[in-house]
């Protein structure tokens, strides 16, 4: 799914209305019909509404959905922000609409506004006392906004977030920028919403972890864009969802055999950390592999033909780490990375493993050697993956001001290197060598625990093994792992989720994108 920056969502919308056609107020109304109907879902009738709505289009919204809870029963106070006679053409038309069904108006204004000269001036909003069990609904300023809140808006953002309410958004939470940063701001002016109702397409602000605590649980809602803008457009964003997912997966042929699905290599373990290669090498199995090697130093021998007898093993001729090359030749993929260490002669055979050019899945330690001698950044063989997580991405290109400057350097630097990077998180970043940037919609927050990262660094390997082309590997190596990681969170709950839990659920996971649970 495509995301869009804020003037081509304005594009979208004008592009539907002089197309499908449709007025304005009509593309409105069925925006706010969609607002209605979760809200209709989730919130009873018996709870109060209180719909903080602006001037303009995002204001018009909420005086809509005002309308349509009125309707339906809810108890509605709406409290608008501005003059009456100065509202958008939109906003002004779902106004009249309210009052004509006799909705309750009220004007919020800063204490000077009364008249009394003598009154001393506070930006502070005359709203009274919030009653218990209320829901308030943003509807302030939607996505347009182009600088941070100041002053009156800003105070009545800080009283809301005050209330211990449960507080709704409408498309964006008034004060947040959807194409850039504003929480640099030393306190900035942002409603905490517990749920974002925002209209599809995503928003690129949605997807970096800064934002998180403004944005709480964000509910995608389509209402019906253009889909002949969306597909003629063309963006560097995308979210990944299910759907685009599935055509990549392949099936298998009924004459197939192990040699079909290729040799992964996987340099792996050391001492005290052959856990790390256990994980990666049973993943790199489980993702499909034909066949898969483990090259592990002597000491971690008896530990991996015991876990996984399914692997074969080439030997390191050091005890603790990895120190040399096996023949390469065989091989159709390579991962390196998970439990090696950091030790001299470990970066010194990494080195060499470099400069043999064939393309390389890099985690973990390897990473950190990388961030260690980062002029070997500059001979990476074209179309090697990189997954760090955030720690390592810092030690590879270094520290950056906010998550929006980090995702530019991410995209900076697969494009310098010609390289993919898998930055690990909550909505994972897949940036390739022309620019783009994919963000993955699977996994939870149970994935953060110990060997989670060695579990997605096997699984990629063994789908470049297996001749997905690095693009396709790791959108569907990164998919598969987090719906792995939610199908094992249904049984064990997020808490006591391993890595091992994800592994055993990697059949299902492809069972599931096959359509065959």
């Amino acid at each position: 799914m495509k995301i869009l920056p804020v003037e081509k969502i304005r594009e979208a919308d004008a592009y539907t209305i002089e197309h499908e056609p449709i007025a304005d107020i009509d593309l409105m109304e069925r925006a706010a019909g969609k607002c209605f109907d979760w809200l209709f879902q989730h919130i009873p009738s018996s709870r109060p509404v209180n719909v903080i709505a602006g001037t303009g289009n995002n204001g018009g919204d909420g005086l809509a959905i005002a309308r349509r809870l009125v309707e339906s029963g809810y108890q509605v106070e709406v409290f608008l922000t501005g003059d009456p006679d100065k509202l958008s053409p939109g906003c002004k038309i779902n106004y009249n609409r309210f009052i004509e069904i006799e909705g309750s108006i009220n004007r919020l204004t800063i204490l000077s506004d009364q008249g009394n000269s003598n009154e001393e001036k506070s930006p502070l909003p005359l709203w009274g006392e919030v009653r218990g069990g209320v829901v308030i609904l943003d509807a302030l300023f939607g996505s347009g906004l182009t600088r941070p809140v100041t002053g009156f808006f800003a105070e009545l953002i800080e009283f809301i977030n005050r209330q211990e309410q449960l507080v709704v958004s409408i498309d964006v939470p008034s004060g947040l920028f959807i194409d850039k940063t504003v929480t640099g701001e030393s306190h900035p002016a942002i409603i905490r919403a517990d749920y974002t109702l925002t209209f599809a397409p995503p928003k690129l602000a949605f997807f970096f972890p800064e934002n998180d605590p403004y944005l709480g649980e964000w509910i995608l809602l389509d209402i019906g864009l253009s889909e002949e803008f969306l597909k003629q457009e063309e963006v560097k964003n995308y979210m990944v969802t299910a759907a685009s997912i599935k055509p990549l997966l392949r099936k298998r042929n009924r004459f197939s055999h192990k040699g079909t699905f290729g040799h992964a290599l996987l340099i792996c373990g050391g001492k005290g950390k052959m856990g790390a290669a256990v994980l990666t090498v049973q993943a790199s199995l489980k993702s499909g592999a034909g066949l898969v090697t483990a090259r592990v130093p002597k000491s971690g021998v008896g530990i991996l033909q015991t876990a996984v007898p399914e692997a074969m093993l080439s030997i390191d001729q050091d005890e603790d780490c990895f120190t040399g090359l096996p023949n390469l030749d065989n091989y159709t993929a390579i991962g390196i990375g998970p439990g090696i260490g950091l030790a001299k002669p470990t970066g010194e055979a990494f080195k060499h493993l470099i400069q043999s050019g064939m393309p390389l899945v890099i985690d973990a330690d390897a990473v950190n050697i990388l961030g260690e001698n980062k002029t070997w950044l500059a001979f990476l063989p074209p179309g090697s993956i990189l997954t760090p997580h955030p720690k390592e991405f810092e030690r590879l290109g270094g520290k950056t001001s906010d998550d929006f400057q980090r995702n530019l350097l991410q995209r900076d630097l697969s494009q310098k290197y010609s390289c993919y990077i898998i930055l690990k998180g909550a909505y994972t970043a897949i940036t390739s060598p022309n620019g783009e940037c994919f963000f993955n919609t699977s996994g939870n927050p149970g994935m953060a625990t110990a060997g989670s990262g060695d579990v997605l660094t096997g699984i990629i390997t063994g789908l470049v093994a297996q001749h997905y082309p690095p693009l396709e590997a790791c959108l569907l190596g990164v998919y598969l792992h987090g719906l792995a990681g939610d199908l094992a969170a249904e049984i064990t709950g997020q808490e006591a989720l391993t890595a091992s839990d994800i592994i055993n659920n990697i059949g299902n996971a492809f069972q599931s994108l096959h359509g065959e649970l």
